[in-house]
């Protein structure tokens, strides 16, 4: 179903599809240069709905902004504030279980959110993130956190490291050998739907 959620003065296109008895909610905070409409995420997506869970695909930035001049992709204070908003929004029509799937960027707003709704939001998977990006946050996320980044993807897998120690003992890295930043080798996205699916399905319920 398409809808726009209201937070703030913008109004976010997203996606949301529930399947009957879904014991929870996957919202998909989306990375810097990406949106609801991602096959990659889309696939993710359609995964955890046919494991039960429900998921709601948003734009964290409108197209109007994007053409606005400034690069609100790298905002990490707005998108977090959106993710709330969006999170805040569901638990006011009644979704009371959720998590976050977070990528690049949008993995650093989902772990502040995380930090911010610690009843709300009970478990946080990132692909690819810049989870430095989530500050002083990091050391406030009680929910378990997973972390999937590519093999070949230095950096951002030096981050994650980094990262994990920071998060504590409810944090895992998960490495996709030989995958790049954006999991495109054989295989990868493969492998992040499985784990995603294994770890959201444990933390939330589902099929």
């Amino acid at each position: 179903m398409e809808l726009t959620v209201p937070v703030g003065s913008a109004h976010l296109p997203a996606l949301l599809e529930v399947p009957d008895a879904a014991p929870g909610v996957v919202v998909f905070a989306h990375g810097s240069g990406s949106g609801r409409t991602s096959p990659r995420n889309a696939a993710v997506a359609q995964a955890l709905r046919e494991a039960g869970l429900g998921t709601l695909l948003i734009d964290l930035v409108t197209d109007a902004e994007q053409a606005g001049g400034d690069d609100l992709r790298f905002d990490i204070d707005l998108l977090s504030e959106r993710v709330l908003g969006v999170v805040d929004r569901l638990a006011a029509d009644g979704v009371q279980t959720l998590a976050c799937f977070g990528a690049s960027t949008g993995a650093a707003a989902a772990l502040r959110a995380a930090a911010a709704r610690p009843r709300l939001l009970r478990a946080v998977v990132s692909r690819g993130g810049r989870v430095d990006l989530a500050g002083e946050a990091l050391e406030a996320v009680r929910a378990p956190v997973l972390l999937l980044v590519g093999g070949a993807d230095a950096p951002v897998l030096r981050i994650n490291r980094e990262a994990l120690e920071r998060l504590g003992t409810g944090a895992t890295l998960e490495v996709i050998p030989g995958a790049g930043h954006l999991f495109e080798e054989d295989g990868a996205m493969r492998r992040v739907t499985a784990a995603t699916v294994a770890f959201l399905t444990e933390n939330l319920g589902g099929r």
